[in-house]
């Protein structure tokens, strides 16, 4: 297992963790040699979410930017505090395999996504449309985007933590 994936998995939401850390764990040793997922996005704060919503928008995003798309490719649609990844219960992965990044959806990367969503996440290569996101995972808790921001703006957060307690 990646030590810096385990890091980013320890900074989800504390009644997430365990789990996202058994499912990372089974996806490690069920993908072959060579082959390894690698988590590359957590716990996000609203103002990270902001700045990359804003991205292909408001400001110019590097990445896709040609003389059709001026401002770059737009890589988010949640603003913050309409993101899972606001409340610690998203994550972001890819595949190294050889030591190369792969974002390519095989295989490997359905035995990595079916074993998060036989635990409860939600795989956002299922989201409808230009939402669809294959190397995003959500597990919800039971909760909603509006209940999480309520929780948030009345600042019921679990002491010590940007963690909202529900």
């Amino acid at each position: 297992m990646d030590n810096r994936s385990i890091t980013l998995l320890n900074q989800l939401h504390p009644k997430l963790r365990t789990l996202a850390l058994a499912c990372y764990g089974n996806a490690c040793k069920e993908t072959p040699v060579g082959v390894h997922p690698i988590i590359n996005q957590t716990y996000r704060s609203f103002a990270e979410s902001d700045h990359d919503y804003q991205l292909g928008r408001t400001i110019v995003n590097p990445d896709g930017r040609s003389a059709k798309k001026p401002m770059g490719n737009i890589i988010s649609n949640a603003p913050g505090g309409h993101s899972w990844h606001n409340y610690g219960l998203a994550l972001d992965f890819y595949m190294l395999i050889n030591g190369r990044q792969s974002y390519t959806v095989d295989e490997n990367w359905m035995t990595v996504v079916n074993i998060f969503c036989d635990a409860g996440f939600n795989w956002g290569g299922k989201f409808p449309g230009d939402l669809q996101d294959d190397d995003h995972l959500e597990c919800k808790m039971g909760q909603k985007i509006s209940g999480l921001l309520q929780l948030h703006t009345e600042n019921k957060l679990i002491p010590g933590t940007p963690y909202v307690n529900f």
